[in-house]
């Protein structure tokens, strides 16, 4: 298995408590029929606000028509939490499709306005992770009404590509809700521009790194795509890095 790089700022006492406690996950004596139903006993802070926020963000979409967009997959935990929502929500609305754009394999590159920290490739997954990827939103979408329907889609590739492929595919797309965690400039900047004319009063965008140092290339293609000016930017008290604009 390749290494995988990721910017921890975690220091080494976080990283030893951390790991201290999976160990009591790994080895947890709860019967294993019970074990999933159990996992808010093992779920930190940090990983439950993130959960809440991505419900307080489906919620806002609820009414709103068009697919939810998740730029930048990597292990695939929101896409599967979109399909949970989905499914408590609006489990009848077909047309709801989400879909996921990741190259799998980390950054395809990185541009000079995404700072010194970040390298190609980094933020990868594990060989062929995919494939599992798609089996648990399968799995998920067999809890739910009309699941004989296949209403995900994972794009594999630089987003930067295969963005446009997908509208060029699929021109009658309406984007809903659109989360962005491409952490880096170009990806982030092309993605914008091709969903823009997609849009519709009440959709969402949402970022991952706004305002984050270690990642300017997301700050920077949102101001020149869509002017920083322009949109009212809102964030959660829970959630300290992501954000969202509504489109109005």
């Amino acid at each position: 298995m390749n290494k995988i790089n990721t910017i921890d700022g975690s220091s080494m006492k976080e990283k030893s408590g951390r790991e201290n406690f999976f160990e009591k996950f790994k080895n947890s004596p709860i019967p294993k029929d019970e074990i999933m139903g159990n996992l808010g006993l093992y779920i930190d802070r940090k990983t439950l606000s993130r959960i809440l926020f991505m419900h307080e963000l489906y919620k806002k979409i609820i009414d709103v028509h068009g697919v939810a967009m998740e730029f930048g997959v990597r292990w695939g935990q929101n896409l599967a939490l979109f399909e949970s929502f989905r499914g408590m929500y609006e489990p009848f609305n077909y047309n709801r499709k989400i879909v996921g754009f990741d190259t799998f394999s980390g950054f395809p590159s990185v541009n000079s306005k995404d700072g010194s920290l970040i390298n190609a490739s980094d933020y990868g997954v594990t060989d062929g992770y995919e494939e599992h990827l798609a089996s648990i939103l399968d799995y998920h979408e067999s809890e739910s009404p009309i699941a004989h329907i296949k209403k995900y889609e994972l794009i594999k590739g630089d987003a930067s590509c295969t963005i446009k492929e997908y509208l060029a595919k699929h021109p009658e797309t309406i984007v809903a809700l659109a989360y962005f965690d491409l952490d880096i400039y170009e990806p982030t900047k092309v993605c914008l521009e091709a969903i823009k004319p997609h849009l519709t009063k009440g959709s969402i965008v949402a970022f991952d790194e706004l305002n984050c140092a270690n990642f300017p290339g997301e700050t920077l293609a949102v101001k020149e795509t869509l002017g920083l000016d322009r949109y009212a930017l809102k964030r959660s008290p829970i959630s300290s890095t992501s954000s969202y604009f509504l489109v109005e």
